[in-house]
């Protein structure tokens, strides 16, 4: 008991430090229907909808995706047996019923075993390119591999468990009650542990339910840290994303209030003191909460960075990059925070920013196609944080690619991206 209420509270304190993170966004509007709302979340963070566009690697996921919403059955089981002293709690009250679930437990263990492999070989020896990429090397790559390797842990230490059950239940053993014979471990249990005795049978159950438990505790303190953060959070992506098309962008309402008195039309400003604004976004502090959302959800799956046109060109842009360095520049900023450190008259200012560790090249190299926003299977969109910060480096910093500018000076004398000497409109009044 008191190591699970330790755990809590630790887990509690990361968890805490990542809501905190996001909150260093400014605030955004969240607007449409809730139950389109809702729809997404079911359908695309439960549901697993978009993951099933590429149907190899959906399937292996499905596999461990499931087995990890069950085992959560056992578990609770785990929980009530180490704090009243019990033995299986359920089995009692669910009879056959608690047979059939823990068969079906360990039938969806075996395939999250075979997924755990399959993962583990498209990593370290196809080494598939969009998990082989230099933006995952380092702790990506290690975070990815710790948690596969966590989830074979886990599968042994329930067929450890089950299997030295049964073979104690079938000696009638006083202190394990008969479940009926579960799907495999009434198997794998007499072939691998049928020839020990009962106080090694004894020690390898007690291993194996430890096992289970550590596994999970450790899992639990360590997901603030993962990307696998996205277990929890893509529900709550997938309920605030956009529900606008995929093409729209955001219009800056002081942008458009000076478009419209260019063109004569009358308009209130919104912003009485844009002279003294910044536009678009330098930092984590300028993008919004449900930019920062996005980036603390992101799976790193590269499914984005592999169907960029800029990238498979060669071009440097990979949208899994920038959501990773927002991530980390988030990251960075609360422990900083935490630690008091860079804060003056309550604001913080270390003298970075996103462009320290996003280069202009790469938001440069953006088409703004929404490939990446389509591709994303928890709604990511790497393109609205790649628009803030080029609206900032050309509207607040006055730079750009040199190529960009002769079409800003036309635009901006004439009403036109291209170079003309008469006005955009000079047509309409000759008619």
């Amino acid at each position: 008991m008191a190591i699970t209420l330790l755990v809590f509270y630790k887990a509690y304190k990361g968890f805490y430090r990542i809501y905190r993170n996001i909150k260093l966004g400014k605030q955004e509007e969240i607007s449409g229907d809730e139950s389109s709302r809702l729809k997404n979340m079911i359908f695309v963070a439960l549901g697993q909808k978009k993951m099933f566009k590429r149907w190899i690697p959906a399937f292996f996921h499905l596999f461990i995706y499931l087995a990890f919403l069950m085992t959560q059955v056992e578990l609770i089981e785990i929980f009530i047996d180490g704090i009243f002293g019990t033995h299986r709690f359920f089995a009692p009250f669910l009879g056959i019923l608690y047979t059939g679930i823990i068969s079906f437990i360990e039938m969806l263990s075996l395939l999250a075993f075979v997924a755990t492999i399959v993962f583990l070989s498209r990593r370290n020896i196809i080494k598939l390119p969009r998990l082989f990429k230099g933006d995952l090397k380092g702790f990506p790559s290690f975070d990815a591999n710790l948690i596969l390797l966590g989830e074979i842990l886990l599968i042994i230490g329930i067929f450890t468990m089950n299997g030295a059950d049964m073979v104690l239940q079938s000696r009638n053993h006083p202190d394990y009650h008969h479940t009926g014979h579960f799907l495999l471990s009434q198997w794998t249990g007499p072939l691998f542990f049928g020839n020990l005795p009962n106080d090694a049978l004894l020690f390898l159950e007690r291993f194996g339910w430890w096992l289970h438990l550590m596994v999970v505790f450790g899992f639990i303190l360590y997901l603030p840290f993962s990307k696998h953060l996205h277990i929890f959070l893509a529900f709550f992506n997938t309920y605030f994303a956009k529900l606008t098309p995929r093409g729209e962008m955001s219009n800056m309402p002081a942008i458009m209030h000076e478009v419209q008195s260019m063109f004569g039309i009358e308009t209130k400003d919104p912003s009485p003191n844009s002279d003294d604004m910044d536009f678009g976004a330098n930092d984590v502090f300028s993008l919004s909460w449900r930019n920062l959302l996005e980036a603390y959800s992101c799976t790193e799956c590269g499914r984005c960075t592999s169907v960029c046109p800029a990238n498979l060109t060669g071009k440097l842009l990979s949208p899994r990059k920038i959501m990773m360095d927002i991530r980390d520049r988030a990251d960075e900023v609360g422990a900083n925070m935490d630690a008091g450190l860079f804060m003056k008259d309550g604001k913080y200012d270390d003298g970075k920013s996103l462009f320290d560790r996003i280069q202009l090249e790469e938001i440069h190299a953006c088409t703004t196609c929404n490939a990446c926003v389509e591709a994303c299977p928890v709604m990511i969109s790497p393109l609205d944080s790649i628009l803030q910060l080029r609206r900032y480096e050309i509207l607040t910093m006055s730079a750009g690619p040199q190529e960009w500018l002769p079409m800003f000076n036309s635009l901006e004398n004439s009403g036109s991206v291209w170079a003309m000497t008469q006005s955009r409109d000079e047509w309409a009044r000759h008619e």
